[in-house]
C-alpha cells in the first residue's frame, strides 16, 4: 500500500509541476527553486528569491520544489547540488544556476530573462500605445514639426520618467527647437553613465551648444582667419560660429585644419569638439562616417 501511495503522490507532483511550471511558463517567466530543509544555502537563497520575484509578480512566478518530497522530479532534472534554480519560458527550461546568489545578481538574472518573456495583456496594449506615440513623434520630427514632437515626447517623459530612451528623444526634440536649457533639464534625472543612443546624442549636442557661439559678422571672421591661417584660436572661434549657423561641414573643415596643424593644440580641443559632433549626429550617420574617415586620414597620414 505504501508504494501505491508513493506512486500516486509522485504522479500528483508531476501533474502539479506540469500545471504550475510548464503551462504557466507559456505566459510568464517561471523560476523553479529546488531546495531541501537540510540545505543551509537554500535558507539564504529562497527568501531572496521570494523578495525579488514579489517585485515583478505580474511577470515572474516562483515555484519551490522540495527534493525530498519530489524525488522523481529531482531525478528527471538531474539535481546534484542544492540549491538549484531553473528558469522556464515557453514551456521549456531556458537557463539556471546552482548555489546561492546575492540579491543584485538575482535581479540581473531575472531582468535578462524578462527581455524574452511575454508582456501581460494590459502591459502589451500599453506598450503598443507608447510605440505608436513614439512613431508619431518621429514622423513629426522628420517633417520639421519639432514642437509637436516635443509635446508628445514631453507627455510620455512625464508619464514614464524611468525610460531613458524617451528622455533622450524628448531632449533631442527640444534641441531642435533651440531650447538647450530645457533639453538639459529633460536629461537631469537620467544616470550619467546611460548608454542610450539618444541620450548620448542629446548630451553631446548640449555640450556642443556651449561651443556654438554666433557672431554678428561671419564674413569678417572668415577674412581674419584667412589673413592669419596659423591662428588656431581664431579658426576654433570660426568653427563655433559655423556650428551656430548650422554649417556642420564648415565647422568640421575648420576643426580638421587645426588637427592637421597641431592635434594637441589647447588640450586637443579641436579633436574633442569634432568627436562631440560625431556623437551629436550619431556614429552611424553617413555624415559622421564620412567625416570620421577624414579624421583618420589626418591623424595617420
Amino acid at each position: 500500500m505504501a508504494s501505491l501511495a508513493t506512486a500516486a503522490s509522485e504522479k500528483a507532483n508531476i501533474e502539479a509541476f506540469r500545471s504550475d511550471v510548464i503551462d504557466a511558463s507559456k505566459t510568464m517567466l517561471v523560476l523553479v527553486d529546488f531546495w531541501a530543509d537540510w540545505c543551509g544555502p537554500c535558507k539564504t537563497l529562497t527568501p531572496l528569491l521570494e523578495r525579488v520575484v514579489a517585485t515583478q509578480a505580474d511577470r515572474v512566478k516562483l515555484v519551490k520544489i522540495d527534493v525530498d518530497k519530489n524525488q522523481t522530479l529531482a531525478s528527471q532534472f538531474r539535481i546534484q547540488s542544492l540549491p538549484t534554480v531553473y528558469a522556464f519560458l515557453g514551456g521549456q527550461p531556458i537557463d539556471g544556476f546552482q548555489g546561492a546568489l546575492g540579491e543584485r545578481e538575482l535581479k540581473a538574472f531575472i531582468d535578462r530573462l524578462l527581455a524574452g518573456a511575454p508582456l501581460p495583456a494590459g502591459e502589451a496594449d500599453a506598450e503598443a500605445e507608447i510605440a505608436a506615440l513614439l512613431e508619431s513623434a518621429a514622423q513629426a520630427s522628420a517633417a520639421g514639426a519639432h514642437d509637436e514632437a516635443a509635446a508628445m515626447l514631453g507627455a510620455l517623459a512625464r508619464e514614464l520618467p524611468e525610460r531613458e530612451s524617451i528622455a533622450g528623444k524628448f531632449a533631442l526634440a527640444l534641441l531642435a527647437l533651440g531650447q538647450t536649457d530645457a533639453a538639459a533639464e529633460a536629461l537631469a534625472a537620467v544616470p550619467t553613465d546611460s548608454k542610450d543612443g539618444d541620450v548620448t546624442r542629446a548630451r553631446a549636442a548640449i555640450a556642443l551648444a556651449a561651443k556654438a557661439v554666433p557672431v554678428d559678422d561671419l564674413a569678417a571672421l572668415k577674412a581674419d582667419v584667412a589673413a592669419s591661417p596659423d591662428n588656431h584660436q581664431l579658426r576654433f572661434d570660426l568653427a563655433g560660429a559655423l556650428l551656430a549657423s548650422s554649417d556642420r561641414d564648415g565647422a568640421a573643415d575648420a576643426l580638421l585644419t587645426i588637427i592637421a596643424a597641431d592635434r594637441n593644440w589647447n588640450e586637443a580641443a579641436a579633436r574633442t569638439t569634432l568627436l562631440k559632433m560625431f556623437e551629436a549626429t550619431g556614429l552611424d550617420d553617413p555624415w559622421s562616417i564620412k567625416t570620421r574617415a577624414r579624421l583618420r586620414t589626418v591623424l595617420f597620414s
